[in-house]
């Protein structure tokens, strides 16, 4: 057995020193040392998936990150892995505990995904090693993943089996979640003063600018989002996801949080967010005030034919407000941009929702620069901004 200091020091000495995940009882003594320990950051996510781009998000801001999972959550998380990570060139180390080992005796449940773990990482080019058992094997697991991310810059997969790591206390005081902030946000439905909703290029417009390259990041949401956004101005401070849709609010979180001293503008989509609401609870209990989240909600899946969301019969402002975000606008007012990008007093993370009118920009085109340009782009922009 190896003891989770041993592994989590020798890691920390290279630069691991943020986590992301989602518990399983293998990982107990991993999560408990990096909870107890102020230096360390760790994030509790919804599901798997957003563990892997909340720690992609903290890789585009200067950090090495760490995401953890149980395998069976290994599914929630191939749509980022393999559309995020992959993709845009992102490395991260990824702990997958084998549940369902063919040697040891488990849960029904895990039976099929313990058979296959190996050859699903396999089959998304993701190189894995097993976890080391001793600690004089630490040191070789870790100059394996250094390799991997210096030759590749893709993630690499640790995979645990059970008792490998010796347990880890958990201090009483860190077993229950207290807040940062206790008291509910503010909630407006903000009041129409124009004659039509405004268009998606118009509040591109608007964002652009109150974004100062120097200043801020942009995150766009996947589909025509991303794109329009790089038709209005494409700029170094900005990234446009392609897949992983559902992704952006909860990679902007992990970049804002790497670095707080950035305004990280998240520009959502109503079907993204549907996708994974989860993240908003995420981010009400660790999102700072240097977060903006934006959902332009045209109540369709524009760029795949225009079929209906069901966000019409969503307050996504009143659950905003529910899971802890400062401030929680919306309405088909464009002003509420204005509000938040302009607003430097409210406590914590602050959310609009604008209805939008349906329509994308005539000729349309795609990003000039492709995936991996956009991460590395930013990646120096933000470099020189530090």
């Amino acid at each position: 057995m190896i003891a989770a200091q041993v592994f989590v020091e020798r890691a920390r000495a290279r630069g691991f020193d943020w986590y992301a995940g989602v518990p399983c009882s293998f990982l107990t003594p991993f999560i408990n040392y990096t909870i107890s320990d102020g230096s360390l950051r760790y994030v509790p996510c919804a599901n798997e998936g957003d563990a892997v781009a909340t720690a992609a998000g903290a890789v585009i801001g200067g950090k090495r990150a760490v995401a953890m999972m149980q395998n069976s959550g290994l599914g929630n998380a191939v749509n980022p892995l393999t559309s995020l990570a992959y993709t845009f060139r992102i490395p991260m180390l990824v702990i997958v505990t084998l549940r369902g080992d063919p040697e040891l005796t488990d849960e029904p449940q895990h039976e099929l995904m313990g058979r296959i773990t190996a050859r699903v990482l396999d089959d998304m080019e993701i190189p894995w090693a097993w976890f080391p058992s001793e600690n004089g094997e630490t040191d070789t697991v870790l100059d394996r993943v250094d390799e991997q991310h210096r030759d590749n810059a893709r993630p690499f997969a640790l995979v645990m089996r059970k008792g490998s790591v010796e347990p880890w206390p958990l201090p009483p005081e860190k077993t229950r979640f207290t807040p940062e902030r206790t008291s509910p946000g503010a909630y407006e439905s903000v009041a129409d003063i124009a004659t039509r909703a405004p268009t998606r290029r118009e509040v591109l417009d608007r964002i652009v600018a109150h974004t100062p390259e120097d200043r801020t990041v942009v995150v766009g949401t996947t589909g025509y989002t991303g794109r329009e956004l790089s038709a209005v101005a494409d700029r170094p401070n900005q990234f446009y996801m392609v897949g992983s849709m559902g992704c952006a609010s909860s990679l902007g979180l992990g970049l804002s949080l790497a670095r707080p001293d950035l305004r990280v503008v998240i520009v959502d989509g109503d079907g993204a967010a549907l996708m994974r609401m989860g993240n908003f609870a995420t981010i009400g209990a660790f999102g700072q005030s240097n977060l903006v989240h934006l959902i332009l909600d045209n109540t369709c899946h524009e760029s795949t034919g225009a079929q209906a969301t069901v966000s019409a019969g969503v307050s996504f402002g009143r659950i905003a407000q529910a899971c802890g975000y400062g401030i929680a606008l919306e309405g088909s007012d464009i002003g509420i941009v204005d509000r938040l990008l302009e607003d430097t007093t409210t406590n914590g993370p602050r959310f609009g929702r604008i209805r939008l009118t349906r329509g994308v920009m005539e000729n349309l085109p795609r990003p000039e620069l492709g995936p991996e340009a956009v991460h590395h782009r930013l990646a120096r922009h933000l470099a020189q901004t530090a």
